[in-house]
């Protein structure tokens, strides 16, 4: 006869030994990175926290892929309270790895000599005279391996430096200011303004970068504005500006930071942001990125809440997309998305949410294995910047999931 205490000791047996298959059956799985994910699967990696090295703001995401693969991310590292002519750094990460580790942060962008603050900006309650901005930093990533860099000082200085090392190291700063002076001649401007975000190399190997100028007299001192272009086409050493692309006018009102894509027939196109009652960004075209441009156009099927955004092309595995990154709704900034264009950005019939909740400023771009990146800001609590900078990592699979099949088969 089987006593109590000897039922309990073959019970306790038994749950040992089902622990001891679980464990062995769990330890016995195949191992997966937790930043790999699977092709319907999207991770996220906070890159810049507030608070993170002393900085009480992190804004600007930009991201660029260098020729080898490397991945550059960066951003605005703000020191005090978090505005536009605040103290602040220009910070980089790399990644060597699709994206799934990343260096430490590092400062690119120091200016030698005095530093004059912007007398528009003093003209601020809050500003602080003894603060040094360095902003609105652009990266091209060139086909021959360098990567080019144009940053401003203040919002009255631009100047520009690279590296051949996919970013570890940089030249110092060579300054373009002069190359503003010729806008004068149309725009009177007293602030500039790169970019900001990654801009492209043409086909013919010119560098572009997306400018806006202001004559500050305006909200913040960078209103009104309008929209044009600097361009080099001996690899950085020169640099000359462009026709104004697009003015400020009744319709379109204070055309300011701009992403550029060169179309499959060679133009150039802008896709602007603005504070136009439209609420909608506004395309223009130009047949070498410098002159000629089309008459502006309001993109009727993206909707902007005034809101940097990134533009980048895809073409893998036998599709060729544009990509376009912004927050999906026409006031207040949240849910950002990735919209998908198949027509040379015509249409973009095409959306996917990445942050339902607040999404601020925000990068894309693509790396050699086919894995998408959107680098943007995001927060519990709506603010105007977020108070982290994070990637995105997914791929097209999952960009299209629930597309239509004509979508997933594009050529």
């Amino acid at each position: 006869m089987t006593t109590p205490r000897a039922i309990r000791m073959i019970y306790n047996m038994k749950c040992v030994m089902r622990i001891c298959v679980l464990l062995l059956t769990v330890l016995t799985l195949p191992l997966r990175a937790a930043a790999d994910p699977p092709a319907h699967d999207i991770v996220k990696t906070d890159l810049f926290k507030v608070g993170d090295l002393g900085y009480n703001l992190y804004h600007i995401p930009g991201i660029a892929v260098t020729a080898k693969g490397t991945i550059l991310a960066w951003c605005e590292a703000r020191k005090n309270a978090g505005e536009d002519w605040d103290d602040i750094d220009i910070l980089l990460r790399r990644s060597t790895d699709d994206g799934k580790t990343w260096s430490e942060a590092k400062k690119i962008a120091q200016v030698d000599g005095p530093k004059e603050k912007n007398p528009f900006a003093l003209r601020l309650k809050r500003t602080n005279p003894n603060t040094v901005t360095y902003n609105n930093p652009v990266l091209i990533a060139d086909r021959d391996g360098t990567v080019h860099m144009v940053f401003c000082l203040e919002y009255m200085r631009s100047f520009y430096q690279r590296s051949n090392d996919d970013g570890i190291t940089w030249t110092k700063p060579v300054e373009i200011t002069t190359t503003f002076e010729a806008f004068r001649k149309d725009y009177d401007w007293k602030v500039l303004a790169t970019g900001p975000n990654h801009s492209i190399q043409l086909k013919n190997g010119r560098l572009l970068v997306p400018v806006w100028l202001s004559t500050g007299t305006g909200g913040n001192a960078h209103r009104p504005s309008v929209t044009a272009t600097i361009f080099s086409d001996d690899l950085g050493k020169t640099w000359q500006a462009s026709e104004i692309a697009v003015p400020c006018t009744d319709e379109f009102v204070n055309p300011n930071e701009t992403v550029a894509i060169q179309l499959d027939d060679g133009r150039v196109m802008l896709n602007v942001r603005n504070e136009s009652k439209a609420r909608r960004r506004i395309i223009v075209t130009s047949p070498d990125g410098a002159t000629g441009w089309s008459e502006p156009v309001f993109q009727e099927d993206i909707v902007d809440p005034v809101c940097m955004a990134g533009l980048v092309r895809y073409t893998y595995n036998g599709k060729n997309l544009l990509l376009f990154s912004n927050p999906d709704t026409p006031r207040g900034r949240r849910n950002l998305s990735v919209r998908v264009s198949s027509d040379e950005g015509k249409t973009w019939r095409i959306a996917r949410s990445i942050e339902p909740g607040f999404s601020a400023y925000s990068d894309i771009n693509v790396t050699p294995s086919g894995t998408i990146l959107c680098f943007y800001g995001r927060s519990e609590k709506a603010n105007f910047a977020g108070d982290r900078l994070t990637i995105a990592r997914f791929s097209i699979e999952w960009l299209l999931e629930g597309a239509p099949e004509s979508f997933s088969e594009v050529q």
